[in-house]
């Protein structure tokens, strides 16, 4: 029994992408090795982050979030 556990912040409700206008992607470091979860802009290219991924639970919530598929994530450098 904790006591004086550390408080989860609640999710902020996720912002809905229109799958037509809009693919997920993770942008990946070369350096770092850093994961950021993102929409890519079919027509622009334009990236929006989302959030950090440093473990597979973190892209578990991300696909959770927004309604994505695992193998619908492409990785780009």
């Amino acid at each position: 029994m904790k006591l004086f556990g550390k408080k989860k912040e609640p999710e902020p409700p996720a912002t809905q992408f229109d799958p037509a206008a809009f693919e997920p992607v993770i942008r990946s470091s070369i350096c770092t090795g850093e994961r950021v979860a993102c929409m890519r802009e079919r027509n622009t290219g334009r990236l929006h982050e989302l959030m950090l991924i440093r473990t597979d639970e973190d892209l578990a919530a991300f696909c959770r979030r927004y309604h994505v598929e695992r193998r619908e994530i492409k990785t780009i450098y």
